[in-house]
């Protein structure tokens, strides 16, 4: 198998994951850099993510512009990829989801930071983008890439960011790093409403995050996607850095 054919297995394995998790429903979407052009990426056409087949699967550039379409259909919010990938050259996966739990802390006053420690990958510190600031009422859809270089200014070198009515961004090295930040994001935000209403919370601290972060390795993200690949019915396929 090529490292073409591998990186789109492997994305389409993500969707699949994402959707059983609870992450993304019929919308929702997650990319890959392409893995031989640094300037394109990988993205499904536009389809829930639990149906997402390889041959879903399409091409496109920095600007959105679809290498080879075949007739497809792209997302219309597909700017948000290249736009972080265009701002963010470390930046390998992007997950763009509605996360039910997540979407609260984007309309209200309340902060959204991680309390446990699987979470420490969302960060400390997660700004909020708000359409309206810079482009008044729109869809909140994030359909241009003025719009899309917009949010990746307001994500700057955080791990995730909230999208004010809309979701949240999440960014990682790896398919497997960014599935694994998405799916925690969303646990922490409901283990933070439960809680709240218990009393005051002690989050964890920047030197905390820092901490785990420098222990964690590839075996964690590889025993959660085993598990994972399992419970959405995908074929598991260690990653080149664990066989």
């Amino acid at each position: 198998m090529s490292l073409l054919e591998a990186s789109i297995n492997e994305l389409v394995t993500a969707n699949h994951i994402l959707a059983r998790e609870g992450v993304v429903d019929s919308f929702g979407h997650i990319s890959i850099r392409h893995p031989e052009n640094p300037d394109h990426y990988l993205l499904s056409c536009s389809r829930a993510p639990e149906c997402i087949k390889a041959e879903d699967i399409m091409e496109f550039k920095l600007d959105g512009e679809p290498v080879n379409p075949k007739g497809r259909d792209p997302y219309a919010e597909r700017a948000i990829h290249g736009s972080i990938y265009e701002a963010r050259p470390e930046v390998m996966s992007v997950v763009h989801n509605h996360s039910p739990n997540v979407i609260p802390f984007g309309v209200t006053g309340c902060t959204l930071k991680p309390l446990m420690h699987m979470a420490a990958g969302m960060g400390t510190d997660m700004p909020i983008w708000d359409s309206r600031t810079n482009f008044g009422d729109t869809t909140l859809l994030v359909t241009t890439m003025d719009m899309g270089r917009d949010l990746a200014n307001m994500l700057h070198d955080h791990r995730a960011a909230l999208m004010r009515g809309h979701g949240c961004v999440v960014v990682g090295k790896s398919v497997r790093e960014v599935v694994f930040s998405s799916i925690y994001l969303e646990i922490n935000a409901e283990l933070q409403f439960k809680a709240n209403t218990l009393g005051d919370i002690t989050f964890l601290s920047d030197g905390e995050v820092e901490a785990i972060l420098k222990r964690r390795g590839p075996y964690t993200f590889e025993r959660a996607w085993e598990r994972w690949c399992l419970r959405a019915n995908r074929p598991y396929e260690a990653a080149p850095d664990h066989k």
